[in-house]
């Protein structure tokens, strides 16, 4: 609607421009074309559809990230158990997660074809967002590569995220799943995300793995079941 009311204007200054050359005072064109260059008239009539269109562009990112909060937190839904797009809560998940991540690595999706996946999906999105995050922080000065697997093995599904960051020590990985412990600064995390992920992976009947090389980087597996047995249809 502004847009429109904007042309609007512009058609109605066009229309004065051109009365503007048949006027008789020479005084009042004169100040008239002291007006225009003293407003930047020419500028401002570049300028403002090129505002316009940043504007709507903008608008629609917004409506992106907002839609895509809202699928990561399925805040429009109980929190009930259902089938999930894990491959679409995971795109959802990583748009949410884009700031922390775009700085520091490159993500590399290699999706298999999965069927629907029974679960909390607003939880499975939790894992995923704390493992990508991590992953995101064991990147040292230079950029690195996340890459974030999906696939199906028997009767259940799996999401890999691989960093090429620093590695977990041999005598750390024990204790990773432990509740606030981390290895990073005072102020700089919780050691509460591995903890609560390995209590979702559990409460979904799944299992959570990690594979690790000091220096060359970690793997963190999921495994899912495609539908939790003790569910009710």
């Amino acid at each position: 609607m502004l847009e429109s009311y904007l042309g609007s204007l512009f058609e109605m200054l066009n229309a004065y421009e051109d009365a503007e050359k048949s006027c008789g005072d020479p005084n009042i064109v004169k100040e008239l074309q002291a007006r225009r260059v003293a407003l930047e008239v020419d500028f401002l009539k570049e300028d403002i559809p090129d505002l316009m269109k940043e504007s709507k562009e903008g608008i629609v990112r917004v409506r992106k990230i907002v839609q895509d909060l809202k699928d990561f937190s399925h805040v429009d839904a109980k929190p009930e158990w259902s089938f999930a797009n894990l491959n679409q809560g995971i795109d959802s998940t990583l748009n949410v997660v884009n700031n922390e991540v775009k700085y520091k690595a490159d993500i590399i999706k290699e999706y298999g074809e999965l069927p629907l996946v029974q679960c909390l999906p607003s939880e499975i999105n939790q894992v995923v967002m704390n493992l990508v995050v991590n992953a995101a922080h064991a990147i040292g000065p230079d950029r690195g590569k996340i890459w974030i697997r999906t696939g199906i093995e028997n009767e259940s599904a799996w999401i890999e995220v691989t960093d090429n960051g620093s590695g977990i020590p041999k005598e750390v990985v024990p204790r990773i799943f432990d509740p606030f412990y981390t290895t990073k600064p005072v102020g700089k995390g919780t050691g509460l995300g591995l903890s609560l992920s390995y209590g979702i992976i559990q409460k979904h009947h799944g299992q959570i793995d990690v594979q690790t090389a000091v220096g060359k980087g970690t793997t963190f597996r999921l495994v899912l079941p495609l539908k939790q047995t003790d569910k009710a249809e």
